[in-house]
């Protein structure tokens, strides 16, 4: 059995990671790419919807199915999107037709990982569970860095040597298609079927009345405190997120960096990626360590004020690629310290009998904080310029840090939980 899941937990984890990251970070390369405006390129943050709302049909994925069936559909359903997308992104209504498909696998994904999540649980130990972890967080972090890096450079090479931009992407699309087809198989053929793990399987403690799961997270102390918290502390990132590609890629004339595709991919997908790995490794070190109260206060302006940086490469005249390196290293691993404070506190505040439900709210609340601020975001840029948006999100990042003296956080060093995904 652990010879098995030597290769299902892998495939599995880098399966959860590489549809969130092709919506969510990769469709904007794809649409700057495309010539398509930062107003537009900013509603699009409406696609984090399906994260924000999953926990509303969870216990659908109980009911009707068993997990490794849910699993098998949504991946093979993933497959199928994104084939489309190659297609129809050759189209002079690409824009519609690849927006339907991100927003259709928004919500494969978002559902694939409540079957991964609750199928993990059911085909593992309690000790397995624990012994996994860390691979599992590993190999969803492999899928980022192969969405953000390797296929973003990927596409970017392809754009210079085809000289046809859909047609780059369009191979990049029908690769993530065919990965999905053959984790599809991989899973067919590899993944048990645990005896707990039946259609309309449902217990209390885990899927306890939906009512009481609401009621009891809103009757909370401090529960004010604690959601406006969850909503503004990713306030000023939300915003930042979206406009970074158009940044890197419109060139100076428009305020942008005129960066080639393959070295956003470079940028993000290796250099940030790494950075934001060994932040959220530190960040959590230091709360085992000292504990949450006396870390969150440096780990919130980590998170925030290496923004900075982006002024100053708005700024510059002719910024050096190892300027632009070196922001957004700085910038990735403040955000890996910031966001594993983040997160702690959620996990640490969803406690007692429907503790998973209640982190699940508080993760809903994350996308949807996420997501307002992130469509609203190309139009500000667009009034502002890049060098005044910049400005903008450190103001904006204020009110996240000053809910802070509000929470209930605890004074001791806490054991922190190891698979945080840095999203």
């Amino acid at each position: 059995m652990k010879r098995v899941a030597w290769i299902y937990i892998p495939t599995l984890y880098f399966a959860e990671s590489l549809p969130y990251q092709m919506v969510n970070f990769v469709s904007t390369v794809v649409y700057k790419s495309m010539g398509v405006d930062n107003v537009t390129i900013g509603y699009t943050s409406y696609l984090y919807l399906p994260w924000v709302i999953k926990m509303f049909w969870g216990p659908a994925v109980d009911l009707y199915a068993t997990k490794r069936n849910w699993i098998l559909s949504m991946q093979g359903l993933m497959a199928a999107a994104f084939a489309v997308a190659a297609v129809g992104i050759f189209s002079p209504e690409y824009l519609t037709i690849t927006l339907v498909v991100f927003t259709i696998a928004a919500f494969l994904s978002a559902t694939n990982d409540i079957a991964t999540d609750g199928f993990y649980m059911l085909a593992l130990s309690a000790a397995d569970q624990a012994f996994y972890v860390g691979i599992r967080s590993l190999f969803y972090r492999i899928g980022a860095i192969f969405a953000t890096g390797a296929l973003v450079v990927w596409g970017g090479n392809l754009e210079k040597s085809a000289g046809n931009v859909p047609q780059a992407w369009s191979v990049i699309f029908w690769t993530v298609a065919g990965i999905f087809l053959l984790l599809a198989i991989v899973h067919f053929l590899y993944l048990p079927r645990p005896v707990t793990d039946v259609r309309g399987r449902r217990e209390e403690s885990r899927t306890p009345p939906f009512l009481d799961v609401f009621k009891s997270y809103f009757q909370r102390p401090r529960i004010v405190a604690i959601v406006m918290f969850i909503l503004l502390y990713r306030l000023a990132e939300a915003m930042v997120v979206k406009m970074l590609v158009p940044f890197m890629k419109d060139p100076r004339t428009a305020g942008g960096l005129g960066l080639e595709t393959a070295t956003v991919g470079y940028a993000y997908g290796t250099v940030g990626i790494l950075s934001l790995v060994l932040g959220g490794l530190l960040g959590g070190w230091l709360i085992s360590r000292f504990g949450l109260r006396r870390c969150i206060w440096p780990m919130a302006l980590a998170l925030n004020a290496p923004d900075v940086g982006y002024i100053y490469l708005a700024k510059a005249a002719e910024p050096t690629l190892t300027a632009v390196y070196s922001v957004v290293a700085i910038e990735q691993f403040g955000y890996g310290l910031g966001f594993t404070a983040f997160m702690v506190f959620l996990m640490y505040t969803s406690r007692g009998a429907y503790q998973t439900a209640h982190y699940a709210i508080s993760t809903g609340l994350m996308a949807l904080g996420m997501m307002g601020p992130g469509i609203i975001s190309g139009k500000l840029q667009q009034a502002l310029g890049y060098e005044q948006f910049f400005v903008m999100i450190l103001i904006v990042s204020i009110p996240g840090m000053l809910v802070i003296p509000f929470l209930p956080l605890e004074d001791r060093p806490q054991e922190v939980p190891k698979d945080i995904d840095l999203n």
